[in-house]
């Protein structure tokens, strides 16, 4: 059983001032390209490069956000940064998600975590830990982003986003500026829950035996990347077409290059501190239909943060790609509204 619980975990993590570098699409071809298969932008959608304080570079995609409407008011919106969880990188954010809120005016950041999509990897077996993570979207926010922006993370990085949140405050400072820049807001979207996924694999296999043996096979075995059908029902709607779905598992096969993190270091760091007044309002966002986090995990991370979590009903663990993308969207369009006033 402890054998399984540790397969369980590996879906998961496979989920000081610099001087910034922000490199033209061109340069990618020169770097080399990373992941055998290309994710193409969609129109307004440019690919540059993040240059932490390690030298390494981490993959952004971006996409601004300018109506009319917003020209007219002359009123800057609220900036939004993404945060993948395991076998993702930032081109699960820019397929959807990226079109539907620049249109309504907002500059959207998606972040390829280190080892991840197109991004640099460190000379090690594992990516990072919870808290270097973290320190890179801290990074790529304190360099780029000129106003506290609403920071959103999936699954596993809504675990890193968690840490993150966990920090604001801190006394660590480059400088005279925090470590961990100011948010504006944050969005969990089907997260890893604060404790981590322990409480997850332990109810599965006690209750869903059947549905455990498929994760783990899933996710920590990687038969999603050979299995179709595997893989539509690891992620998404069982209504979803099988050449989307193909065309994802390809990408989400060349994603993640290592794990995110070394399983015994990421336990030892859990759970995430607790945030007693949280200083930034915070929308827990989950899938009636995710066959990864369940209803008790979303549960535990609302209570973390003294919210109500809010379950999109129809729409599986990936969320931003499922069929339907959009119910998912306009709830936090209606929260992004709300925060705004």
């Amino acid at each position: 059983m402890a054998v399984s619980v540790s397969w369980f975990h590996a879906h998961f993590l496979n989920v000081s001032k610099s001087n910034i570098s922000w490199k033209p699409v061109a340069v990618l071809s020169s770097r080399g390209k990373k992941m055998g298969v290309s994710y193409d932008l969609k129109q307004g959608q440019s690919r540059v490069f993040h240059e932490l304080p390690s030298g390494l570079s981490m993959e952004v995609i971006v996409q601004k956000g300018v109506t009319e409407k917003e020209l007219e008011k002359k009123k800057e919106q609220t900036p939004l940064v993404f945060v993948h969880g395991s076998y993702h990188a930032a081109w699960c954010w820019a397929e959807h998600w990226f079109p539907f809120f620049s249109a309504s005016g907002y500059d959207c950041y998606a972040l390829s975590l280190l080892g991840q999509g197109e991004s640099d990897a460190p000379a090690d077996s594992v990516a990072g830990t919870l808290q270097t993570h973290a320190r890179d979207v801290a990074d790529f926010i304190y360099q780029n982003i000129r106003s506290p922006p609403v920071l959103f993370g999936h699954s596993f990085g809504g675990l890193i986003i968690q840490y993150y949140i966990s920090n604001l405050g801190s006394d660590k400072h480059i400088g005279t500026e925090p470590l961990y820049p100011k948010l504006r807001g944050a969005v969990l979207v089907c997260s890893v829950p604060p404790s981590g996924n322990s409480g997850l694999v332990w109810r599965y296999l006690f209750s869903k035996p059947i549905a455990a043996f498929k994760v783990t096979r899933s996710l920590a075995a990687k038969a999603f990347q050979s299995s179709l059908s595997l893989c539509k029902e690891t992620f998404f709607s069982a209504t979803m077409e099988d050449h989307v779905v193909k065309r994802y598992q390809e990408l989400m096969k060349e994603s993640s290059r290592m794990p995110l993190f070394d399983l015994r270091k990421l336990n030892a760091s859990l759970p995430v501190p607790s945030v007693p007044n949280c200083p930034i309002e915070i929308l827990v966002l989950g899938a009636n239909d995710d066959f990864i986090v369940d209803a008790e995990g979303l549960k535990e991370t609302a209570k973390f943060y003294g919210v109500s979590p809010v379950c999109v009903e129809a729409v599986a663990h990936d969320m931003m790609l499922d069929i339907s993308w959009e119910k998912g969207a306009k709830v936090i369009l209606s929260w992004l509204n709300g925060l705004e006033k």
